[in-house]
C-alpha cells in the first residue's frame, strides 16, 4: 500500500458523495416539475456506490495472498425510483387530467434534505481523512530530513 492510497481513497469517496449532492439538488429543484421536455412527470433519482475496482498486477499479487487492499469508491450509475407519483387534485393546473388531477413527481423534499445532510457530513469525513493522511506524509517527510 502506497502512502498515496489513503488520500486516493478519500478523493474518489468526495467525488462520489459531491455527485450525489449534485444528483439530490436536482431532484429538489424539479420537486414541483410536472413535465419534462419529453413531456413526462420528473421521477426521483438516486446515485448507486460500488467498490472501485483496480486490475493491475500489485492489486492481484495481494488479492491472491488474501490481503484486503481497498481502492475507493465509485459512482455505478444514476437510478430513477420508480414509485408511485404523488396525485394532486387541483383541476385549474395546465397539467390536470380529465378529473382533475395533477401528477406530481416523487420527491419528498424532507427525504431529500436528510439525504442531503448525510451527503454533506460524508463529505466532510472523507476531507479529514485526506487531511489526516497529508499531515502523515508531511510528517514523514520532515522526519527524513
Amino acid at each position: 500500500m502506497s502512502m498515496f492510497d489513503g488520500m486516493n481513497i478519500s478523493a474518489t469517496g468526495m467525488t462520489a458523495q459531491r455527485l450525489r449532492m449534485d444528483v439530490i439538488a436536482q431532484n429538489i429543484a424539479n420537486v414541483n416539475t410536472t413535465r419534462d421536455e419529453n413531456g413526462e412527470v420528473y421521477r426521483r433519482k438516486t446515485v448507486v456506490f460500488n467498490e472501485k475496482s483496480t486490475l493491475n498486477f500489485g492489486d492481484t499479487l495481494y488479492n491472491s495472498l488474501n490481503v484486503f487492499r481497498p481502492s475507493g469508491v465509485r459512482v455505478t450509475e444514476v437510478v430513477e425510483d420508480m414509485s408511485d407519483l404523488k396525485m394532486v387534485y387541483d383541476p385549474s393546473h395546465p397539467d390536470a387530467d380529465e378529473n382533475g388531477y395533477v401528477m406530481y413527481p416523487n420527491v419528498e423534499p424532507v427525504t431529500e434534505m436528510t439525504n442531503l445532510i448525510d451527503a454533506s457530513r460524508s463529505y466532510e469525513a472523507g476531507v479529514t481523512a485526506f487531511n489526516a493522511a497529508k499531515a502523515v506524509a508531511v510528517k514523514g517527510l520532515e522526519l527524513m530530513q
